[in-house]
């Protein structure tokens, strides 16, 4: 019986080494493109107010309430209780238009 050659593995992290695909220049899970991550970076330091409850009596504006009664838009219209500024801002940096003139208004937010 002839000796048994021994072949070298290779690890998984010399496999993806010699891959021909190029990783992305930025975070594809959560942005749209390098420019909306820049964009996102730029606008990191921004600050948000919470949103105001308004409450109104039952005799104040009666037709603007039965329309928002009638439309189911009672969770819309009241503000939640605590939020993620992260995701909020990814939402506004995925929203930004990339070319001048081109609104396309499509975004995502994971999360």
């Amino acid at each position: 019986m002839a000796p048994r050659e021994l072949f070298a593995k290779r690890s998984r992290k010399d496999a993806t080494a010699e891959g021909t695909s190029v990783a992305p220049e930025f975070d594809s899970h959560r942005f749209r493109s390098a420019e909306h991550q820049q964009r996102f970076e730029a606008i990191k330091g921004w600050s948000f107010h919470r949103e105001r409850r308004v409450q109104l009596r039952d005799d104040e504006y009666t037709d603007f309430q039965e329309e928002i009664a009638h439309r189911r838009w009672t969770s819309l219209v009241t503000p939640m209780a605590k939020f993620d500024p992260d995701v909020v801002l990814e939402f506004y940096a995925n929203a930004w238009p990339t070319k001048e003139g081109v609104w396309d208004m499509q975004s995502w937010v994971k999360g």
